[in-house]
């Protein structure tokens, strides 16, 4: 065969001295010759310094609240971030037992109670509440009508009745506005805008309710608490099996103490008449609940919420 010659010859290229000399980039230690968990000591200086700057925020954090603790600035909205947690709670009413005295002084700033309603399910005991923060604070009241509902009823539009707002907003001490609007069940937002909402026309309830009375004892709140639940889950969404076995439990109750709960009106009685009104006559009302709801039509804050039931 023929015999072909190499083309390619081996030159010696002479590099220029004036150039820096850099290792080769493509050179790779041997797997056996790395070695084990060696960490950059560029990065390890960074995690000091983050875990140095985390400890001084907490710190800072931990002094703030402190100083938050001590000094109440006049002008700062009441915090009841802590009040609500989690949706279809019961609101801790310890946290806002000392608001009337807050809401007694002229801080200058209005609180803003804001709820959201559904036209076809409103929530009556929400406007009884509403007439008796009315006869203990000087309440600016206000109803707007959402984009999401269609023909609101006139009387829910004028459910308040008329309240001359010609006054300056400093001038009141509560703000009460109820807007129209399609949701599944009443939300209730208060003084902070980015709270989590109180949701339910019991737990709405409740959390105004607070702003009236002293908290009771504990077992007064577990008995008050019963009776919202019950009246809310089966008097209002319940059958009428479950309705009928709610007022006899009333009428039992009723019985021994004027009220649903001892000798003083309750948000548990609020609640419960509101929901014996709605039964539309579905069931027989016992006397002892008949007498009791006398007794609520006398005071004044039930009248504009029988009216608008009936």
């Amino acid at each position: 065969m023929y015999q072909v010659k190499p083309y390619c010859v081996e030159l010696q290229v002479e590099l220029p001295t004036c150039m820096y000399r850099l290792p080769n980039l493509h050179q790779t230690m041997e797997p056996q010759h790395q070695p084990a968990n060696v960490a950059d000591p560029s990065l390890q200086a960074l995690e000091v310094r983050q875990e140095e700057i985390l400890k001084r925020l907490y710190e800072l954090k931990a002094a703030v609240d402190g100083l938050s603790k001590m000094i109440h600035t006049p002008d700062a909205d009441f915090d009841v971030t802590s009040i609500i947690k989690v949706e279809e709670q019961t609101p801790s009413r310890a946290a806002v037992a000392d608001l009337d005295a807050l809401l007694g002084k002229d801080y200058g700033a209005l609180r803003d109670i804001v709820i959201n309603a559904n036209p076809s399910l409103p929530p009556f005991s929400l406007l009884v509440l509403h007439g008796l923060l009315c006869q203990r604070y000087k309440v600016l009241t206000a109803v707007h009508t959402h984009s999401s509902v269609k023909n609101v009823p006139e009387e829910l539009i004028k459910c308040f009745g008329e309240h001359p707002n010609n006054r300056s907003r400093q001038e009141y001490q509560l703000g009460f506005t109820l807007i129209w609007k399609d949701v599944p069940k009443p939300q209730m937002k208060f003084s902070i805008q980015n709270m989590c909402p109180v949701e339910g026309e019991g737990n709405i309830a409740r959390f105004l309710f607070s702003l009236l009375a002293p908290e009771p004892s504990a077992v007064i709140l577990t008995q008050i608490d019963s009776w919202v639940d019950t009246v809310i889950f089966q008097m209002k969404e319940g059958s009428n099996k479950e309705k009928a076995a709610v007022l006899r439990a009333m009428n039992s109750a009723l019985g021994k103490s004027p009220w649903l709960v001892g000798s003083e009106l309750t948000v548990a009685d609020i609640v419960g008449w509101c929901a014996v009104q709605q039964t539309n006559g579905s069931t027989a009302i016992p006397a002892n609940v008949q007498k009791w709801m006398k007794s609520c039509e006398n005071l004044a804050p039930f009248n504009k919420a029988a009216k608008l039931i009936k």
